[in-house]
């Protein structure tokens, strides 16, 4: 952690126990829930990342861009279900799509209009997609992905970058030891000489090249332009297929990241919010690539899944992408995410706390530390104490964003909810400046 006097880290700890009991006494209902969850489910949840100590609140109800909880408590929702909220909590034409396609039936074990038209309009919206399959989870498609690219070179090699998150089992930032067992090599992010030493190394034998535009679940850690053509270039020149997990960062331009970069990658994976807050996730790209899943066509590869093609999730996209996320509501959600994101490091260094938020349009991090922040090595020695102060006293005044300081805003966040947050970090920041740490170089 960041390097601390001894009398601000004991005034620190003593915020803490305080943020942490008025949490507590504000949220009996909740407690008692957690209770109740801790005897049936390990962990008190079913999604590792819900849970924070000494216990989430619970929710109750959602509409629109707030949350409400057991105990009554109203959180204007910052953090958006980790970017699977970009819609809001009741999108009116996602409701009406899926509605109508439940009284159609939905357990149908067959193909249907849906399912194409949600298709087509994957393939219009990111220009490297030429054809496209569908999967519950962005996990899930980064495994499918995965197979492709082992499939397609006859290579095992794959590699990923330390900090990345592709899923559940596919992850390079904690609990590895459920990762699936693919022949990984993990290198630096952003590093140039790194990547060069790999592929001088390991070129031939590299099946893929697995990477997040912006390392999410990292922090919110950009990847340079520099970086990620250099990923380009190694892949054409070794015949590694590169993979571009927007999972995430699709949000960030009608696009994607790749459209703003202007990267094609061979592969995109997808997720989170297409479907409108529904189960979803996709894998697409070359169509000389996905022919390998067209038996018309002698394709050797299956991919199954009871839930692929389920039809509230097919027409909820089609909603989402013809009705709801159009180029103007998009830009403009990441236009109030850079402002946001610009004002929070303007608070923090107003007021002299070792602290800073990074990121890309709407989706940003704060982390316990002045920066600058271009991997995960930047974030060793940072303070998680401030992003935990901050966390209480965001949900105290009615927000809510991610225990680890990750915000993911929706389409419902206005402009008075950015400035009504940034003020609540201000007056919390001003409040306690006097206890300013060192901070990370």
């Amino acid at each position: 952690m960041t390097t601390t006097e001894p009398s601000i880290v004991t005034e620190l700890d003593t915020m803490l126990d305080t943020a942490r009991q008025r949490y507590v006494d504000a949220h009996p209902l909740s407690a008692e829930w957690a209770d109740r969850a801790g005897a049936v489910l390990p962990g008190g949840n079913t999604r590792s990342v819900l849970h924070f100590d000494p216990f989430p609140f619970r929710v109750d109800a959602a509409e629109g861009k707030y949350l409400v909880d057991v105990d009554g408590h109203r959180y204007v929702d910052l953090l958006g279900n980790y970017t699977a909220g970009l819609l809001g909590h009741s999108p009116e034409p996602v409701r009406r799509a899926a509605h109508a396609a439940i009284d159609h039936g939905w357990a149908l074990g067959a193909v249907h209009p849906n399912e194409v038209r949600l298709a087509e309009l994957v393939a219009e919206r990111f220009a490297s997609i030429e054809q496209v399959r569908f999967t519950n989870s962005g996990t899930e498609a980064n495994l499918m992905a995965l197979a492709l690219a082992t499939h397609h070179t006859g290579r095992a090699k794959v590699l990923v970058f330390d900090g990345g998150y592709h899923g559940g089992v596919i992850t390079f930032a904690g609990h590895r030891e459920v990762n699936v067992p693919h022949d990984w090599i993990v290198s630096a992010y952003n590093d140039l000489d790194a990547v060069g030493e790999v592929f001088a190394t390991h070129g031939s034998e590299i099946a893929a090249v697995l990477v997040e535009p912006l390392q999410g679940s990292a922090g919110c850690i950009p990847g340079d332009a520099e970086f990620l053509g250099d990923l380009r270039r190694h892949c054409d020149a070794s015949g590694a297929v590169l993979i571009f997990d927007e999972v995430m960062t699709s949000r960030l331009s009608p696009g994607g990241a790749q459209e703003l970069l202007g990267i094609r990658p061979d592969l995109t994976t997808l997720g989170k919010y297409l479907a409108g807050g529904f189960t979803f996730g996709a894998f697409g790209g070359r169509r000389d690539l996905m022919a390998a899943f067209d038996a018309t066509i002698g394709g050797r590869l299956g991919h199954a899944g009871t839930f692929n093609n389920n039809v509230v999730s097919m027409a909820a996209g089609v909603a989402t992408l013809s009705e709801v996320l159009t180029p103007g509501v998009l830009t403009t959600t990441n236009e109030r995410g850079e402002r946001l994101r610009a004002e929070l490091n303007e608070a923090f260094v107003k007021h002299g706390l070792p602290m800073c938020a990074t990121g890309s349009g709407s989706l940003m991090n704060i982390h316990g530390t002045a920066g600058p922040v271009r991997s995960v090595d930047d974030l060793r020695r940072s303070d998680d104490r401030w992003k935990e102060l901050l966390f209480f006293a965001a949900l105290e005044a009615g927000f809510y964003i991610a225990r680890r300081g990750f915000i993911a805003l929706s389409i419902e966040i206005t402009d008075d909810d950015v400035d009504a947050f940034v003020t609540t970090v201000d007056r919390w920041a001003a409040g306690v400046r006097d206890l300013r740490g060192s901070a990370c170089a």
